[in-house]
């Protein structure tokens, strides 16, 4: 059993299984907020209410969740190196080429989403950096 992490009960089932279900509960409200095409890339209106006030991607948040989760639950060291690799890269995907896609689709909305989402900061020289060409209120170029 050398490669088993001795996390106490508590941990194991009440934070790790919690997580499982309580990312899932998300991962499913989501569902039924988008629509089952929508989440799955078809088109789609776009949401600004519900758990997507909160978050421009809370099933992508939900699938972190459910992740480090398993890790807890598993208790398993070997599990780890998964977990990690899949967090880092849904959190790249919630900050690069999802929001990208976004302002593409719902340029027209963009005001809105920055207002909306205090968590993302959008000035002209982050849309800059990101390599966004919607204008943004107040964008002199």
């Amino acid at each position: 059993m050398g490669r088993a992490l001795d996390f106490p009960w508590a941990i194991r089932w009440g934070l790790g299984f919690g997580l499982i279900v309580l990312g899932n509960a998300i991962i499913w409200s989501g569902v039924m907020q988008l629509g089952i095409a929508a989440t799955s890339g078809g088109e789609g209106v776009l949401r600004t209410r519900g758990l997507y006030r909160l978050s421009r991607n809370p099933q992508y948040v939900a699938d972190m969740a459910i992740l480090i989760g398993i890790g807890l639950f598993s208790a398993s060291i070997l599990s780890w190196p998964v977990i990690i690799t899949g967090t880092t890269a849904l959190a790249l995907a919630t900050f690069g080429s999802v929001i990208k896609c976004m302002v593409r689709r719902y340029a027209q909305n963009w005001q809105t989403i920055v207002e909306r989402l205090h968590k993302l900061t959008c000035s002209p020289e982050t849309s800059a950096t990101w390599g966004w060409s919607v204008p943004i209120k107040g964008d002199r170029r």
